[in-house]
Formats: structure tokens, sequence, C-alpha cells
């Protein structure tokens, strides 16, 4: 495994935070909650030779 840690803006509050990414799954799709104002954040990752090549951030309609 490979992590690598990743800095984004929320799309909710626009603090930027932080995650630990997996880097050895080529692509991922998941739900992770802000570290700052707790909102559920869509992720979807596209990872090439354990690198971050894409990724997208959207909130989620409540």
């Amino acid at each position: 495994m490979n992590v690598t840690e990743y800095f984004f803006q929320c799309p909710y509050c626009w603090e930027t935070v932080s995650m630990l990414i997996d880097t050895s799954q080529t692509s991922q799709s998941y739900i992770e909650d802000c570290e700052v104002c707790c909102n559920p954040i869509q992720l979807d990752l596209k990872i090439e030779n354990n690198m971050i090549i894409q990724i997208e951030t959207q909130n989620i309609e409540q």
C-alpha cells in the first residue's frame, strides 16, 4: 500500500482539508466527511503509477 496526503478545498465551507489516499488503487470513488464542517463530500479519483492524476470533489445534495 502506498499512501499520499492530499489537500483540497471543501465544497461546503471552502476550508482546506487533507486526507490520506491509497495510491495503489487506480480508480476510487467514495464519501468522506469534511474534517472542519463535517458535511459529506463525494470524491472521485484517478491514479496512475501511484500518482493522483485527477480528483473531483463535490457536495452531496441533502
